[in-house]
């Protein structure tokens, strides 16, 4: 289902893949002819191509090095990309949060912090509290003051369980 466009740049992009290819052939045939020239060897003595052989071998040599050690550099550098990449996509998924301190902050700076400049009245939240005294509390429960001993005398066994339980309910029998 693809598009006319996609269909004539994937077309397009082939085209440019083989052209590149055949360019790339044309160069290395350029450059080994240059490098290594046709051999003559039909005019030469037996000791003239012994000593032919052991040159181009030294020369094959030295080559071959130079290509181990090119070899060994791309290896290299491929684990480098790669741990590189591992390491990117690792430090994308982590963001670091900051410590947080806690800071005491006025209702008055929140709302001017929120409403900016139309934030005239001051607020004071301890003014709408009501106040209770302390003689207030004290009245509410009125205290018994009794010999704390029978209480305990009183309630000891399972009658002053059941005492207790009916005066949870409100109902003393």
């Amino acid at each position: 289902h693809r598009t006319c466009s996609e269909s004539l740049m994937v077309a397009r992009a082939k085209e440019e893949l083989e052209q590149e290819l055949v360019e790339k052939e044309e160069e290395k045939q350029r450059y080994l002819a240059e490098r290594a020239p046709p051999l003559k060897t039909s005019s030469l003595s037996l000791n003239e191509l012994q000593d032919l052989c052991r040159e181009l071998h030294t020369k094959i040599d030295v080559v071959d090095e130079e290509r181990y050690d090119i070899e060994a550099k791309v290896l290299h550098n491929t684990r480098e990309i790669k741990d590189l990449n591992i390491k990117v996509l690792d430090l994308r998924g982590k963001f670091k949060r900051p410590t947080l301190r806690r800071v005491r902050v006025s209702a008055d700076a929140i709302l001017r912090s929120l409403l900016g400049s139309k934030h005239k009245v001051s607020m004071d939240l301890r003014a709408n509290l009501k106040s209770v005294k302390k003689e207030d509390t004290e009245k509410e429960r009125p205290m018994e003051v009794s010999d704390w001993r029978k209480n305990v005398e009183a309630m000891s066994g399972m009658e002053g369980r059941k005492k207790m339980f009916d005066a949870a309910k409100g109902t003393v029998q």
